[in-house]
């Protein structure tokens, strides 16, 4: 039987998809809610709700009057702003979110002590303090809102679809008795897995950890420690903002571990290609690349350049969502490097110019970074590491240097390393001469495009795409009023239970009672033994 890769039938898929969800009245024009989060994250949950709009289905998002990437499409969805009000409507998400971005680079720019790096540290964990904050502030605004409150509870959705990085998905959810569907990869805590699923810390590594899943000794020690000081910061810093919203709204009796445990179904942008095995859940359902797509051909000013590359192919670069520019002296020493290589350039960039910018290099402020990856002359992808353009890179089967700056992005790049299709330098001691020789190692060695090429041919190889399986379990929820089955009722264990610290205990005080009787026994036995026979002497 001939092979069919899942993007080959991607059009008789769709149809038949089409036909089924006719047949389907319940999932047909389904009424979704959509509580997104801001930035790439905003980016996968539009891109789903695309997917959502062509199966037929009603989509209203909830977004905040400060939104920074959310605006209003017609088109896509309706729209339900929440207005804020005082000081909290004169603060954007953007300036938050820009804020907590520049005290993350702030840790590499500069050549600092270690007292400095400390100082940097603890600014950063407040301006992560103050995004909870403000993140619960609009938590309390929407609540307070009786008029909206009572507008949504009349729209009678069937679901909501939300990203747990911003809390107020799954509160409404809650709030309003409506089944849960999750779009996420990371919480505020770090792998969402940790929140709910098996995590041995002998093999599976903590975000901001460095390890793989071969971990020595020392390692696992890190492993645990790092671990028990996230869920320590969680439970004593991060958790305790919100359980004061779920106090005053949702009841006393609740919490917001309890709230983001009842999701129904969690669409995890994962694919095992990519991340270390681990256990797993019952409704965890894995589409890591469900964004990735074959390329379209190129607007005439892009093709135009990349033609003029000739053999030596062109290097696409992108810092992702959140940065659009470097500090200049750091620009200056990637743009050096970048006027050495035989390649032509793309990156996309929106800051000043530097003055040492090459001939085959161009600057732009948006670029198509999928249709460029999927380019047959694309060499190489310089990426800071969001899990949005990894996917990509694995996707189209490019290579890459990473450059990572914050969250997630050294853990990313640090699993394509560990499969031999990326080599990672570290900004904070960036040299052009450094990037220079990366970039000629990772275009010139095969290893680094025959490794990806595996990845790509492994991700590719689906009984279906990451979309379709994402689409699927929506409507599974949709149709059914929920997936309860599928979760487990380990959130509503304490942590006691869950650990069976209390069965451990009673067994412990089992065995040492009956260890002391038993040593009672034998010395009473002892002795009477000893007595008896002196007095047969």
């Amino acid at each position: 039987m001939e092979y069919l890769g899942w993007e080959r039938r991607f059009h008789v898929t769709y149809v038949l998809s089409i036909i089924i969800s006719i047949s389907l009245p319940i999932t047909q024009g389904a009424n979704i809610l959509v509580v997104p989060a801001e930035g790439s994250h905003w980016v996968n949950m539009r891109i789903l709700m695309e997917e959502l709009k062509l199966h037929g289905h009603n989509i209203t998002v909830l977004y905040f009057s400060t939104s920074w990437y959310v605006n209003d499409r017609p088109d896509l969805y309706r729209s339900i702003i929440v207005e804020l009000q005082g000081e909290l409507g004169k603060t954007s998400s953007e300036d938050i979110t820009r804020g907590f971005t520049q005290k993350a680079l702030d840790i590499f720019q500069n050549d600092s002590t270690t007292w400095d790096f400390v100082k940097c540290q603890c600014e950063l964990m407040t301006s992560i303090h103050t995004a909870h904050i403000y993140l619960r502030n609009l938590s309390h605004a929407l609540f307070q809102n009786k008029n909206l409150l009572t507008q949504l509870e009349n729209e009678n959705f069937d679901l909501v679809l939300a990203d747990p990085f911003l809390p107020v998905g799954p509160l409404l959810a809650y709030y309003f008795k409506l089944p849960l569907v999750y779009n996420v990869r990371w919480l505020s805590s770090g792998d969402a897995h940790f929140l709910f699923a098996p995590s041995p810390l002998s093999y599976v590594p903590v975000l901001g950890s460095g390890f793989t899943d071969k971990m020595s000794f020392l390692q696992r020690t890190k492993n645990i420690i790092m671990n028990l000081l996230q869920r320590s910061v969680l439970a004593f810093v991060i958790h305790p903002i919100y359980n004061e919203v779920c106090h005053r709204y949702l009841g006393p009796d609740t919490d917001i571990e309890m709230i983001l445990l009842r999701a129904d179904v969690w669409l995890m942008r994962v694919d095992f290609i990519f991340e270390f095995p681990r256990p797993t859940m019952p409704n965890i359902v894995y589409m890591g690349g469900f964004q990735c797509k074959p390329s379209k051909p190129l607007a005439a000013e892009f093709e135009e350049f990349v033609q003029s590359s000739g053999e030596h192919g062109i290097i696409v670069m992108s810092l992702g969502t959140f940065v659009s520019s470097l500090p200049m002296h750091i620009t200056q020493k990637i743009a050096e490097a970048f006027a050495q290589v035989p390649q032509k350039v793309i990156w996309r960039y929106d800051g000043k110019i530097p003055p040492n910018i090459g001939n085959n290099t161009l600057l732009a402020k948006w670029i198509p970074q999928n249709d460029l990856l999927g380019h047959p002359k694309a060499r190489a992808f310089i990426s800071h590491g969001g899990t949005n353009g990894v996917y990509e890179a694995i996707y189209h089967g490019v290579p890459v240097v990473g450059i990572p700056l914050f969250f997630d992005q050294f853990d990313n790049l640090l699993r394509l390393e560990t499969r031999g299709a990326a080599k990672v330098i570290n900004i904070a001691t960036l040299q052009s001469s450094d990037l220079l020789q990366t970039i000629n190692e990772v275009i010139n060695n095969g290893s680094y495009r025959d490794n990806m090429q595996k990845l790509s041919a492994l991700h590719r190889d689906q009984p279906e795409s990451p979309m379709e399986r994402a689409i699927f379990w929506i409507e599974y929820v949709a149709r059914h009023k929920g997936a309860a089955h599928l979760r487990s009722e380990s959130y509503r264990l304490p942590w006691y239970a869950y650990y069976c610290v209390d069965v451990i205990f009673f067994l412990l005080s089992l065995f040492l009672i009956v260890t002391m009787l038993t040593v009672l026994l034998l010395k009473k036995v002892y002795n009477a033994a000893r007595r008896k026979k002196e007095k047969t002497q």
